[in-house]
């Protein structure tokens, strides 16, 4: 889904492993599922931010990948910058992982409810 040229990509076999690596430094995006192993995306991200607000990690962008809508909730108290709900689309993922290489942020949008108006729409 987002090999290219100018991308390299590395895997982590563990949150413990995600952390390790992001400390060590030159990481400029983490990928993370909300489900996996004994520590999932929420505890990774959560841990993240913990290092970087003494120091011991520099700054990095969170995509989560979430399981349901409700866990946007999640997402958002984990301190994700990003988060795409499953099914994975790869042009969802894509414009997620560009957003936050250019700083943004990105909230998946494409299972949210319509919006229904009542009143003037109706003629009352």
């Amino acid at each position: 889904m987002l090999e290219a040229p100018d991308i390299l990509i590395e895997e982590a076999a563990s949150g413990p492993d995600v952390v390790s690596r992001v400390k060590e430094g030159g990481i400029d995006l983490v990928i993370v599922d909300l489900q996996i192993g004994s520590m999932g995306g929420m505890a990774i991200c959560m841990e993240l931010r913990h290092e970087e607000s003494y120091g011991a990690a520099d700054p990095v962008s969170v995509l989560m990948l979430l399981d349901r809508r409700p866990d946007v909730f999640l997402a958002r108290r984990s301190g994700a910058e990003g988060f795409v709900v499953k099914p994975l689309d790869p042009q969802r993922v894509r414009r997620a992982v560009r957003a936050l290489l250019r700083g943004e942020g990105y909230e998946d949008d494409a299972l949210r409810p319509a919006t229904v108006r009542v009143g003037s729409a109706l003629g009352r």
